[in-house]
């Protein structure tokens, strides 16, 4: 299938410090393009992908799972630590937990992690239906473009596949049992009114990880989209700000590349 007009990956090549953005479920990276334009902008090297299933039609996530959609991330952040001497991880919702894991996974070899509205678990009585109703229902209304801000939309599905919902929830198991192994400098991006992800999820993220360096900052004008919502330029402002603490060279790169 011919991915959607705007949902293509993004790539950008720049100075030896990397950014690997993930975008959510049912998303695409036009929700996070953006904050990666950005961050090129400015001299970094960025790496934005499409995750299989996403941005074409709900009938393609439907046959993908959690091990697809890591998978990719993980092949992505192996190939910018190959040309990049410090890497960063950021995601929003989904993308946030599927950036966890890898900062979980591969330790050092990350410098620090930033995370908008991050997911943490499938809520509500349906999480506990899904097993079986994935076999009865295919699908169930979507959830994208939950953004405050007028004449802003996300290119997501408006429909959710409920087998892929059920790869989600067991992820989001997974990913809580490893959430203690996470121990890089953490940014918590995050809007008090959220109606895809409550404030139990990142309260759960930032209790369970092992993160010394932790920073959060609240999105109060924004909704769950927040990257292209209000919020964005401080969502942009402030990681960016983060790397440069974490990676010093990464503003020298900025001036000289006229970022």
């Amino acid at each position: 299938m011919p991915v959607l007009p705007g949902a293509e990956p993004y790539r950008h090549e720049g100075g030896e410090v990397g950014v690997l953005l993930c975008h959510g479920f049912t998303g695409s990276p036009q929700s996070l393009r953006p904050w990666a334009e950005y961050l090129a902008e400015r001299g970094l090297t960025v790496s934005l992908p499409l995750l299989p299933g996403h941005g074409t039609r709900w009938e393609d996530l439907r046959v993908t799972g959690w091990q697809d959609w890591y998978a990719e991330v993980d092949r992505e952040l192996r190939a910018l630590g190959e040309r990049c001497a410090r890497v960063f991880v950021a995601g929003l919702s989904m993308g946030g937990a599927l950036a966890l894991r890898l900062a979980a996974k591969h330790g050092d070899a990350i410098d620090g992690v930033m995370v908008v509205n991050p997911a943490n678990k499938v809520h509500g009585l349906a999480a506990y239906a899904l097993p079986v109703a994935r076999h009865l229902v295919p699908t169930t209304k979507g959830i994208a473009s939950d953004i405050a801000k007028e004449g802003a939309a996300e290119l997501g599905y408006d429909r959710v596949p409920l087998h892929a919902a059920h790869s989600l929830r067991r992820f989001f198991r997974l990913l809580d049992g490893e959430l203690p192994q996470v121990t890089q400098p953490l940014l918590v991006l995050r809007s008090p009114e959220d109606h895809v992800v409550p404030p139990a999820d990142p309260a759960r993220i930032l209790g369970r990880v092992s993160s010394l360096d932790v920073t959060e900052v609240l999105l109060e004008h924004s909704y769950h989209v927040a990257t292209l919502d209000h919020d964005a330029d401080r969502i942009f402002e402030e990681s960016y700000a983060f790397v440069a603490r974490l990676a010093p060279s990464v503003g020298k790169e900025g001036t000289a590349q006229g970022g």
